[in-house]
């Protein structure tokens, strides 16, 4: 799941004394931190700039009944925020040649009935397929070939390219694609030609060994536990299709700050696959400055452009934000998403806390 919200950011001036700024924006972070962060809250957070990571700390417990404080190395359930390695391995494939984004779908998962024969690779990346959002639970067993089959008996909201429709459905049909132009299967593609070359080695569904004590309990909003992600019903290579490639990724901050720096470099995609993937393509909503673009949603600021991403389920959230052209990134995530009694929650705290983590590293 994804909550649309609109970011905005004021311009920000440019500390001269970057060099010494390490200890000093450490603390900015921190006290942005703790302006925000309400009682009672956990998850972790970490910023970075041009590569360099200046903030990576937990706050509160990653498992309360074990007393297992949250840190930079908790693995969490990074949620909507999949899409974005989902379409990046879409363009790396491109970029091997394996497949076009303007192919038509029926290339891959073929064969495609009459009202869907003109949806393209392209228009499943900005959702603009016209496909129904989901076909069931993230954790209801639905096979591969039980999703293509679900998905492409559904009923288009719209006619293909006509109009913005966010869609899970239309992420897991990219992730069987990328399994049918590879050859190998999604989270194995994933691993080799992202995560290998970006130094990644706590993200994935099942490969990492992850120690079970590191990865996040989760919350709900009365502060009960509901378990990881390993607690919930998987298949042996991961979740079922109806989370496989739209979520369900696990991760850690400082594994995110790697994905950061590979995306600033070559290590990953080439330039033009990485001006592909973070240029605006659709308005979210009418009247919106929020572009969808290829798994990232893209904003012109007074800071320059932002591109960033949410995730949440029914116990956690979580940000990701970058100012590519600042080199500025801040990834956070909690495992309790809101507190009823407190009523707070991190839906509506969100857009505060990583405006004022992303001023606290550029200023």
């Amino acid at each position: 799941m994804v909550v649309i919200a609109a970011l905005t950011f004021a311009a920000f001036g440019q500390s001269a004394e970057a060099s010494a700024g390490g200890s000093r924006t450490a603390a900015a972070v921190q006290r942005a931190l703790d302006r925000v962060l309400p009682a009672g809250a956990s998850g972790t957070l970490v910023a970075a700039r041009g590569g360099e990571t200046l903030y990576c700390k937990g706050f509160g417990m990653a498992d309360r009944e074990a007393r297992v404080p949250a840190s930079c190395d908790t693995v969490y359930d990074v949620m909507s925020m999949t899409k974005q390695f989902t379409a990046t391995a879409v363009l790396k494939l491109q970029m091997l040649g394996k497949l076009r984004v303007t192919d038509p779908i029926g290339t891959y998962v073929g064969p495609v009935p009459a009202d869907k024969r003109e949806i393209t690779v392209q228009q499943l990346l900005t959702h603009t397929s016209g496909l129904v959002e989901a076909l069931g639970g993230d954790y209801e067993r639905l096979s591969r070939r039980d999703m293509v089959a679900g998905a492409l008996a559904s009923r288009l909201r719209s006619p293909p390219g006509a109009e913005h429709h966010y869609s899970n459905v239309g992420y897991s049909l990219l992730a069987a694609i990328v399994e049918q132009a590879s050859g190998v299967g999604y989270e194995q593609f994933l691993a080799a030609h992202l995560f290998a070359p970006a130094g990644m080695t706590r993200t994935g569904y099942v490969l990492p060994r992850w120690k079970r004590t590191r990865v996040a309990v989760e919350y709900d909003r009365q502060g009960k536990a509901h378990g990881t992600p390993f607690d919930h019903p998987w298949a042996e290579d991961g979740p079922y299709w109806n989370l496989r490639g739209n979520g369900g990724m696990l991760s850690t901050a400082r594994d995110m700050a790697r994905w950061d720096r590979a995306l600033q470099g070559d290590r990953v995609l080439d330039e033009r696959s990485k001006d592909a993937l973070l240029r605006p393509r659709v308005r979210e909503e009418p009247g919106s400055d929020a572009y969808y673009g290829y798994g990232w949603v893209i904003q012109q600021t007074a800071a320059g452009k932002v591109a960033w991403h949410n995730g949440g389920n029914a116990w956690s959230y979580g940000e990701l934000t970058r100012l590519p052209d600042d080199g500025v990134m801040v990834f956070w995530v909690t495992n309790r998403n809101a507190n009823r009694a407190a009523r707070w929650s991190f839906e509506r705290l969100g857009p505060k806390l990583t405006r004022g983590v992303v001023r606290a590293v550029v200023d």
